[in-house]
């Protein structure tokens, strides 16, 4: 083993020296990932972390600051896992490039902005998605060689509690070995059963991202976050948009009155809801795709054809096949790697994070899990509060959480206040001329102290910020409400609804 590692080192060192040899740029990188593996594999890591994800990268990095010795596997061949390369980044893009497209199509001659002729290039749209994508990536492999990160580019498969077994991106394989191993390996698109997805008429958040036509007609399976965020893109280009959901609600996580609001607002904007309904039948045969559909308790059939089906009914953890039976690794029903509350597995050295355990599946989870596992593993103290990880749906307006909702209270029996605050009846909303929304707070009676906040406003995702951190830190809608918000902005919106939760609004 010793002698072959030192032999594809000395080959991969020697090519490297050679600028004559006619390599180009991919032909150096694949050079520079066979060293990279042979000095993995040379040298035990202090840390190694299979997956190069948000939660991934993010304890690659981390520990490598923290002075331990750090390898990342990660088999895509680009970092940023899913969220970066399908997933969040590019979904963002799309979101923001098709909602410029239907402004200019529906606001700007309000505005006194008019245009005589209004396109969509779908070609220069996904090449603006895939740029942005191709800079972050690049990005995060810059991370790693300033902080001296050892970058290994295959699939790894836990050997032992100490060993990864990879099969390597440019052919051939290795074992990296590591006093600490992370799995940080993500999650995988949820399938249905019956729904075969082959990215062409029938595709996941991936397929969807890359189109080469705007459908006439797509059905989205699925109301939840992903679903209606790739649903509104579409619906903003020109699609016929009908979401189908087995549950009598969309999005059953976020709070019950702003869910309401959010889903007419979306009906106003053309999507079309059929709830309580499931898909018994998929027919491929032809151009499109004919769906058969029949109420989740059960009647009469009904059949809706579609260009294209986007399946988005959720996803699982990606814990196949990556060697976790092999060493005595537990999970839970779901698939799940069950952890401690140092995120450390059953099997002594070997963690998990993210995606891959309990938890909700979002990107900025993963990073916290990241960071607070390797601190543990450092010798330090990391901590996670789960209570206060903000959802933010980003659509038009977005929808933006953090804590509980007003029907988790009073399933607790919490004694508590709400107060709510119209986007009406804030001045920078209407200026802009987008005012459809609300914020609304909910706090204990008794203390004042925060414990949920829901907005749906433009720019959601930014505004619940400053939420967060009075949950963090245990503030009460009297301590925002007291706090000076600058004049005008959106963000008064969170300080009047405090105003009316411990007392009374001052612009209603």
């Amino acid at each position: 083993m010793a002698l072959a590692i030192l032999a594809r080192r000395r080959a991969a060192e020697a090519l490297l020296r050679r600028p004559q040899a006619p390599l180009g740029a991919a032909g150096v990188s694949a050079l520079r990932a066979s060293y990279a593996a042979a000095a993995a594999a040379g040298e035990e890591s202090d840390v190694v972390v299979v997956g190069g994800g948000p939660g991934g990268y993010v304890a690659a990095i981390k520990a490598a600051q923290l002075g331990l010795k750090t390898t990342c596997i990660e088999k895509r061949g680009t970092l940023g896992g899913t969220c970066l390369n399908v997933g969040c980044i590019p979904s963002k893009a799309l979101l923001h490039s098709s909602h410029m497209f239907h402004e200019a199509k529906s606001s700007f001659a309000h505005h006194g902005v008019k245009f005589s002729n209004l396109e969509v290039d779908l070609p220069a749209m996904m090449a603006q998605k895939d740029k942005a994508v191709a800079g972050l990536t690049k990005g995060i492999e810059g991370l790693f060689k300033k902080n001296k990160v050892t970058y290994v580019k295959g699939f790894g498969k836990l050997a032992s509690p100490s060993e990864v077994s990879v099969d390597l991106s440019d052919g051939g394989s290795t074992v990296v070995k590591g006093k600490n191993i992370i799995i940080a390996t993500g999650s995988d698109v949820k399938s249905l059963p019956g729904v075969t997805i082959d990215e062409k008429k029938i595709v996941s958040s991936t397929g969807a991202l890359c189109l080469s036509e705007i459908p006439k007609k797509l059905v989205v399976i699925g109301a939840g976050y992903i679903g209606l965020e790739m649903g509104s893109v579409w619906n903003r280009l020109g699609s016929e948009v009908t979401v189908v959901e087995f549950a009598p609600d969309i999005v059953p996580s976020m709070d019950g009155e702003v869910r309401k609001q959010f889903q007419r607002m979306l009906e106003k904007q053309k999507m079309k809801f059929m709830l309580k309904t499931k898909v018994v039948g998929v027919d491929t045969s032809g151009d499109g795709v004919k769906l058969t559909l029949e109420p989740a308790a059960g009647g009469e059939q009904s059949v809706i054809e579609a260009d294209i089906v986007l399946v988005s009914a959720g996803r699982v953890p990606y814990t196949a096949g990556i060697g976790l039976e092999s060493v005595g690794i537990e999970t839970d029903k779901a698939g799940r790697i069950l952890v401690d509350k140092r995120f450390m597995t059953n099997v002594k050295g070997v963690y998990a994070i993210g995606d891959a355990i309990p938890g909700p599946m979002l990107a900025h989870k993963a990073e916290e899990d990241g960071v607070a596992c390797v601190e543990f593993i450092a010798g330090k103290e990391g901590h996670v509060d789960y209570d206060t990880v903000p959802g933010v749906v980003y659509t038009h307006p977005e929808v933006a959480s953090v804590g509980k909702t007003e029907e988790q209270v009073k399933a607790l029996g919490i004694p508590y206040r709400v107060g709510k605050f119209p986007l009406l009846a804030n001045s920078r909303a209407k200026a802009i001329d987008d005012a459809e929304g609300l914020v609304k707070v909910v706090a204990e009676k008794g203390t004042d102290k925060i414990l949920g906040v829901h907005i749906m406003a433009p720019g959601a995702g930014e505004i619940i910020h400053e939420a967060v951190l009075a949950l963090q830190y245990g503030a009460s809608s009297e301590d925002i409400a007291r706090t000076c918000h600058a004049h005008p902005t959106v963000s008064e919106a969170l300080k009047e609804a405090c105003l009316q939760t411990f007392t009374k609004a001052i612009h209603i």
